[in-house]
């Protein structure tokens, strides 16, 4: 593919028998390297010589192959910052729970860590069809780890489908790639995002146990069906936007994740968080994320944080003239 297109960039235009003839590459072959140069949008039509190709330079190719795409993740991730403000507002609907031990119809408050454990226990045991679950955080504990696999190949077994959804730092974690290993050969899919999402289990698209912010321990239980339809759309959005946990993965893999997360939390930079706010939304220890902070530093060639926050936030605000800057509120904003 490459010699293809090193042979058009030294001609006007060149047809795929041009190409075949003088590099003395089979005609198929060559066919099939000029469809992928289109559509990377390296080659394209000459409109004045039929069935003849003009390449073209590639920072034009991916401004005009990349860019709708970078469009689409835009709006995706404004979509979500949506679904995630709307779920949020259902915070009032915790803040109105009745006092542990009472309960309403359609959803009830767990305050104890055993009794949350034996409720999913129980759920997971009826469980005939599909479970869904998004575990925020990065890796995984490991004796949380063992008691899930017991639970979760067990579904399996029984022909329940299974989707989860983990933050990319889950994949710098040895136990929680043994584990992805393990359900995925039993046909459980898997998939990490690298922002912060909610923690919650769905059992048969019936029945949601969502956890409680500040208190690991706790869970709400939610059976009400529009509840329970929101919480599943909100989920379905994380899952498109997410990308597959690799079982075997490289060192570009790797450069390619850990730019991921650098991104992030550049924008969450540019927004004044603290880094004990940003380690905690991205999933990783603050020493980790003090580490990425000062590469990006680096690329801004700024020295001081308070300079690499403020040279993002007047990039940010130069790229969207129409809205104003966020004032820093609550403790999660460096001051």
């Amino acid at each position: 593919m490459r010699a293809a297109y090193r042979h058009a960039l030294r001609r006007p235009s060149v047809t795929s028998e041009d190409v075949a003839a003088d590099l003395g590459i089979p005609l198929p072959e060559v066919e099939r390297a000029c469809t992928e140069l289109t559509t990377l949008g390296l080659l394209r039509e000459d409109t004045r010589r039929p069935s003849a190709y003009v390449a073209v330079e590639p920072e034009s190719a991916a401004e005009r192959v990349i860019a709708p795409m970078e469009r689409a993740i835009r709006a995706q991730r404004a979509a979500v910052e949506t679904l995630r403000g709307q779920l949020q507002e259902y915070g009032r609907i915790y803040e109105e729970r009745p006092a542990p031990g009472g309960g309403r119809e359609g959803v009830e408050y767990i305050a104890a860590l055993g009794a949350t454990r034996e409720a999913i226990a129980e759920l997971a045991a009826r469980c005939e069809t599909e479970v869904l679950t998004s575990q925020p955080g990065g890796g995984r504990r490991a004796e949380v780890l063992q008691e899930a696999i017991a639970r979760d190949e067990a579904m399996l077994e029984r022909g329940v489908s299974m989707r989860t959804l983990y933050q990319h730092t889950a994949r710098f974690s040895q136990g929680t790639r043994e584990y992805v290993e393990r359900v995925s050969q039993r046909g459980a899919e898997v998939r990490t995002l690298d922002d912060r999402f909610v923690r919650l289990l769905v059992f048969d698209r019936k029945v949601a146990v969502i956890g409680v912010e500040g208190d690991p321990g706790a869970a709400i239980i939610v059976r009400e069906p529009n509840l329970v339809h929101f919480i599943l759309s909100t989920f379905e959005l994380w899952w498109v936007s997410a990308t597959p946990f690799p079982l075997e993965w490289n060192n570009q893999d790797v450069a390619d994740i850990s730019e991921q997360l650098k991104q992030r939390i550049t924008l969450l930079l540019s927004e004044g968080l603290t880094d004990q706010s940003i380690a905690t939304r991205m999933g990783m220890s603050v020493r980790t994320c003090r580490r990425h902070i000062a590469e990006i530093m680096d690329r801004l060639g700024v020295k001081s944080r308070f300079q690499a926050g403020y040279l993002l936030g007047a990039q940010r605000a130069a790229t969207r003239p129409d809205t104003p800057p966020t004032p820093p509120t609550g403790e999660q904003h460096a001051e």
